[in-house]
Formats: C-alpha cells, structure tokens, sequence
C-alpha cells in the first residue's frame, strides 16, 4: 500500500470537511465528491499502483475522518449552514445527540464512498493498463 499515496489524495477530504463546513452548500457537495473521485481514481491508475481497489478504499476511510472530525470539531457552524442534515438527525435514533450520531455514521459512510472510489480506481487502473502500449523489443 502507497501510504504516502493514501494521505495525499485524502488531502481532498480535509478539503472538503472544512468546505462543507464554511462554504460549500448540500446541494453542490456530491457534485465535487464525484469531481473528487474521478481525478483520485484516475491518479490511482496512473501511477500504477498495486491493488488500487484498496488504495480506493483506504482514501474514502481517510477522507471519512478529515470530514467527520471537521463536522465535529465545528458543529455549530456546521449545523448553522446545514440545517436540512439537522433536520435528518432529528429524525433518527440518537437525535439527542447528534454529534454521537456523526461519529458513529461517518465511517459507516467512509466505507461505502471507499468502496465506490476503489471500483472508481479498479476500473480506471484497468482502463489505463489496456491503453499503455507494449515494450519496444529489440532483437
């Protein structure tokens, strides 16, 4: 595993922690998550790295503790611009505690968009493997 890999492509996720937070509405979030896992997918693949569906994996692990941490370091100024999420947490087991509620379905959220990034990097590996040309032999 390519840690170093790991930690820099999860740059995108502390990024985005602290945007959702300060700037980045709802509504605009998947469409920047989805920009996010198309470019680590596709560095994934370039760089030929071993096993990039579980590169994938560990990015969305790690992206899940930049953007829960930063939900949860800045709660109140996250719900203050979230108001439709504190809404939903109202709405589900744990309400009176919706920072308990953040903890405990951040990972769980990590581990799905983890698994999605790695069949992002799995297919754009494979893709980029079948576009390199063969070696040069010479006789």
């Amino acid at each position: 595993m390519n840690w170093k890999l790991i930690v820099q492509l999860s740059m995108f996720g502390l990024a985005m922690g602290l945007g959702t937070v300060f700037v980045i509405p709802s509504t605009v979030e998947p469409f920047l998550w989805l920009a996010i896992f198309l470019i680590c997918s596709y560095v994934i693949g370039a760089t030929g790295t071993a096993h990039p569906f579980l590169h994938g994996l560990a990015i969305g692990v790690v992206n899940s503790v930049w953007v829960t941490g930063s939900h949860l370091l800045l709660f109140n100024q996250y719900v203050a611009n979230h108001s439709r999420e504190l809404e939903m947490m109202r709405t589900m087991p744990m309400s009176d505690r919706p920072r308990v509620l953040m903890a405990l379905m951040g990972p769980v959220i990590g581990v799905i968009s983890g698994i999605i990034l790695g069949l992002f990097a799995l297919a754009a590996s494979k893709l980029m493997k079948s576009r390199t040309p063969p070696p040069v032999t010479t006789a």
